[in-house]
């Protein structure tokens, strides 16, 4: 029995209504925001709002290799700045110390400055921004590599790699620091977190002098909550100098002009117990680096690599090593 004029009517009218409703889903879908536009999450809004922290506030990075975190401050309208969260790094390559050259597989470490150039949209590991390696420290002794970063996917060659979610929210940080006119942020990229206790564990080390230079900086930012002023001369990393004249060095070779140490203001944060900002966020996630297991089944005559563990140790243990 065919169907009559009105039941033909209805079924064109209803398969239009079903496509159109289709073509607005995928439109929909296609229109979904880009991970480097989503806005900050409503746990990160509300918890600046606690710590009386803008979103448009600068920020600086602090980066610690053998813990496997990475901390994010911000400043406050006092001009100092303040621990916002500290997020695991999911992966690293390399060893404690420096990156030498390329393809070393070496996380660098060092004083590195981020500005919106190095900020990558478009990165093949989710997202990424740009260390700025190598620096006027790293080519005055002649080290060689780029495209050094801090990224996604969790895969390391010489980088510090998050989960994509992580990524996503420090990139939004940055993001938002730069849009309220931040200009550049600093990124401290050390080897352990830089207490005297730490230092006297690692004294036998090739890099102790070096170390000790990134402790002055270290040292800095904990008694001045402000980000260092770092200059390069004499193959030396120099913190909180003034150089007489204003003759800023521009070859971190040469010799190093006249300076003069400035005087620290010693400065004590003391927020009330139980303050918002007393509180210490930190983010539970993965961490495929464990030093300390690493050296003890190296010291036990299991590890046959660098970092002491095979390859096929570090998967069933759940660690992961770069290329």
């Amino acid at each position: 029995m065919g169907l009559s004029n009105d039941d033909m009517i209805c079924k064109r009218l209803f398969c239009v209504g079903l496509a159109a409703i289709l073509s607005a889903l995928v439109g929909a879908c296609s229109q979904e925001t880009p991970p480097h536009l989503r806005p900050l999450s409503k746990e990160a809004m509300h918890l600046l709002g606690k710590k009386g922290m803008s979103p448009q506030s600068p920020i600086l990075i602090r980066i610690f290799k053998e813990e496997s975190e990475l901390e994010v401050w911000k400043a406050r309208a006092d001009g100092r700045f303040y621990h916002f969260k500290t997020y695991p790094i999911c992966n690293w390559s390399g060893g404690l110390g420096p990156k030498l050259r390329e393809g070393d597989k070496q996380a660098p470490e060092g004083f590195y400055t981020v500005t919106q150039h190095q900020m990558n949209p478009n990165s093949k590991f989710h997202l990424s921004f740009n260390l700025g390696y190598p620096n006027a420290y790293d080519r005055a002794f002649g080290r060689t590599g780029d495209f050094l970063m801090v990224h996604g996917d969790c895969r390391s060659a010489g980088c510090y790699a998050m989960t994509d979610a992580l990524v996503e929210e420090i990139y939004a940080l940055a993001r938002e620091a730069f849009a309220g006119g931040q200009q550049a942020f600093q990124v401290h990229a050390f080897p352990f977190r830089m207490t005297d206790r730490n230092m006297r564990r690692h004294r036998n080390s090739q890099w102790y002098g070096f170390w000790r230079q990134l402790k002055e900086g270290y040292d800095y930012f904990e008694l001045t909550r402000r980000p260092p002023r770092v200059a390069v001369c004499g193959r030396r990393y120099l913190v909180n100098v003034s150089f007489v004249g204003g003759r800023e060095p521009r070859d971190g070779r040469a010799p190093c002009p006249p300076y003069r140490k400035e005087r620290i203001e010693v400065w004590a944060e003391r927020p009330l117990p139980g303050s918002p900002l007393a509180e210490r966020v930190v983010v539970r996630g993965r961490k495929m680096r464990n030093l300390a297991l690493e050296r003890r089944l190296d010291k036990s005559g299991n590890g046959a690599t660098r970092y002491g563990l095979t390859k096929a140790a570090g998967g069933f243990l759940g660690l992961q090593f770069g290329r």
